[in-house]
């Protein structure tokens, strides 16, 4: 996992004005996602899509 990654997805995503209220992009900068993912996706924590975590739920692309 690389932080740069995540980094690079929120900054993309405020680029394309998908994120755009600054209290959501704090939260997105400290809150790592790959804490809610099994350790066998964790790697995939920076993809902006949607994850599954089991049980049939997914976690939210974090586009949205």
């Amino acid at each position: 996992m690389q932080k740069e990654d995540w980094e690079r997805l929120v900054q993309n995503l405020i680029a394309e004005g998908i994120l755009r209220s600054p209290r959501v992009i704090r939260a997105m900068r400290q809150v790592n996602r790959a804490l809610f993912l099994p350790d066998h996706l964790k790697s995939y924590y920076a993809v902006d899509s949607p994850l599954p975590i089991g049980w049939g739920q997914t976690i939210s692309a974090p586009l949205g």
